[in-house]
């Protein structure tokens, strides 16, 4: 077994990532001890990578620990790549001092946008939790990977492409899918397996072209689109402004009558930009209490 210490430069309220990830039943760690087990797959092999927090929002460090030294750089490639340690989230939060949401940003500094542990995860999740509230959302998604996917060590990995095209759609029924629903994850599954759909290379392309190619998939919106771009790649410029929970933030914070529509979130997301994903993350953030 071994152990990295990472020091991370600037602010990275890890704290709050943790918050996000309790909401999974699926994921160990431990809110009161911070530390996060990451279910991981590498070159196919499955590693179960636990991150422990050792400092502070304002002077972040990390102690990443695993049993395989052979896949060891790429295991710390990867958790920083999913933690996206290399953004600087002091020049994001200095661009927000200049806009409509400062006092939101110095509520919550370090707020960092943290990836889902595999494409093809966070968009099956993503498929799987929209529309839904979020106890329920989480419930499917619980119950699909306990399902299809593969414990190790007592974390759950999601299952492959492959096998959820292999399974039928009243297989997903049994789990309180809807009928479009489970038609939706096993029909986009069944493109990726097939190779029509690569997430990898989609995953090369600008936002815009990414939208456009998931958005052709049925049951595929923008909504979905942007999440996986925010979710899955980690991109720093969506807003979906579709989502509730933005619409509501907005009105809370600005003292809105009513929520705003989407095209006033976009327009008032102009002075966002280029790090309008780092707004709705703040956002949302302010709406969970």
């Amino acid at each position: 077994m071994w152990l990295e210490t990472i020091v991370v430069d600037g602010s990275f309220d890890f704290d709050y990532a943790l918050s996000r990830f309790a909401f999974d039943p699926l994921l160990v760690l431990s809110v009161e001890e911070r530390w996060v087990h990451i279910p991981m797959s590498v070159k196919g092999e499955k590693h179960v990578v636990k991150l422990q927090a050792t400092g502070t929002t304002n002077s972040p460090a990390f102690i990443i620990q695993s049993e395989s030294f052979e896949r060891k750089e790429d295991i710390l490639r990867r958790v920083k790549a999913i933690f996206q340690w290399e953004k600087d989230l002091e020049t994001i939060h200095s661009h927000f001092e200049k806009t409509n949401l400062a006092h939101l940003f110095q509520k919550y500094p370090g707020t960092p946008v943290v990836k889902d542990f595999g494409l093809y995860e966070a968009l099956v999740k993503t498929i799987i939790h929209q529309q839904l509230n979020m106890r329920f959302a989480y419930t499917l998604s619980t119950r699909f990977v306990q399902l299809l996917g593969e414990e190790k060590d007592g974390s759950w990995f999601y299952p492959t492409p492959e096998k959820v095209a292999s399974i039928n759609y009243e297989e997903l029924r049994e789990l309180q899918f809807s009928q479009r629903k489970a038609e939706y994850v096993i029909d986009t599954s069944r493109l990726i397996a097939s190779g029509e759909l690569n997430l990898e290379k989609l995953a090369e392309q600008p936002d815009e072209q990414v939208i456009e190619k998931l958005t052709k998939i049925r049951g595929v919106g923008t909504w979905t689109a942007e999440n996986w771009l925010l979710f899955g790649l980690g991109r720093e410029n969506l807003l979906p402004a579709a989502d509730i929970g933005i619409q509501n933030g907005l009105k809370k914070y600005l003292n809105m009558d009513a929520k705003p529509k989407k095209e006033e979130i976009y327009e008032m997301g102009e002075q966002w930009s280029p790090f309008r994903s780092y707004a709705s993350l703040t956002i949302w953030r302010s709406t969970e209490g």
